[in-house]
């Protein structure tokens, strides 16, 4: 079983100790790096998993309500805790609402569940992806404009590729396989760029940003519980759910909070301490998922 873990965890953990450890020497600047990623490379293997001929959204659906509570749900929890705490629920509750679905939960979602598990994986970060930027930048900024949404390759290539789905399209194989192939660099470029960027901030408040890091799985992880009796999940798919809920907040929440100048430091002291915290829970969720 260690041996099983081991060999799912420490994959993940060491491409972002690559990417922590070339930043500290080089100090790159990685901002092209992210944003190509976000605008070709994660459409591509959005678009490539999400109009293969395997993948029918109805198999999904559960999974997406299921993700969907775990987020909105983490959100209500804990805006308590933030008012506990005197602390903004603008800065608190996001970290805690929207976790690393793309740095860290594709490749852990793969590697734990094999290449099968991918439109799952998928279908999960799509849907925190729209969450994101919908009720998530509404909770930064209520005066937010939505219409921006419609020029995000992501969702652009998420509804593009549930389309050749529902419609049983395919592209011609000389444009399906270098789709697929510029999906397949988004993975391993997305966890070295978080052990990147793990190094721009630092725990200026590690009180909070420890009080983050338990409270972000422990809600996501007892949502899952608590709505997993409603939802009629394949053993597959649960485990998925829970993997997912119990994952460490997203990096996008500090890039975000710096963009809208919302307590940005606050705010990478939780992310950071998160993925540090995400040591101990994650395998912690991989043994309740898989054994």
């Amino acid at each position: 079983m260690f041996l099983t873990l081991a060999n799912i965890v420490l994959p993940v953990f060491l491409i972002i100790a690559v990417g922590a450890v070339y930043a500290r020497k080089f100090k790159p600047d990685i901002r092209w790096i992210n944003k190509v990623n976000m605008d070709v490379f994660i459409p591509a293997l959005i678009f490539s998993a999400l109009s293969s001929s395997d993948f029918e959204l109805v198999n999904y659906k559960d999974l997406a309500i299921g993700s969907l509570v775990v987020v909105i749900g983490s959100g209500l929890i804990l805006w308590p805790l933030a008012k506990f705490l005197k602390v903004s629920a603008k800065t608190f509750l996001p970290p805690m609402m929207f976790n690393n679905t793309g740095n860290m939960g594709i490749p852990l979602l793969v590697l734990a569940f094999g290449e099968e598990a991918l439109p799952a994986a998928i279908t999960i970060f799509v849907t925190v992806n729209l969450l994101h930027f919908t009720l998530g930048l509404y909770i930064l900024d209520s005066r937010t404009k939505f219409s921006s949404l419609l020029k995000n390759p992501i969702v652009v290539t998420s509804f593009a590729g549930l389309a050749f789905s529902h419609f049983n399209l395919h592209l011609p194989a000389f444009l399906a396989l270098p789709t697929e192939m510029l999906g397949q660099i988004s993975i391993p470029l997305m966890l070295f760029a978080l052990g990147v960027r793990l190094l721009d901030v630092d725990l200026s408040d590690l009180k909070l940003g420890t009080i983050g890091a338990f409270a972000c799985p422990a809600s996501g992880v007892l949502l899952a519980y608590l709505i997993a009796p409603f939802l009629n999940l394949p053993d597959q798919q649960w485990g998925i759910l829970l993997v997912f809920a119990a994952l460490p907040p997203a990096v996008l929440n500090f890039m975000l909070a710096e963009q809208y100048q919302q307590e940005p430091q606050r705010v990478a002291s939780i992310v950071l301490a998160g993925n540090f915290a995400s040591l101990v829970f994650i395998p912690l969720a991989l043994w309740l998922a898989l054994f």
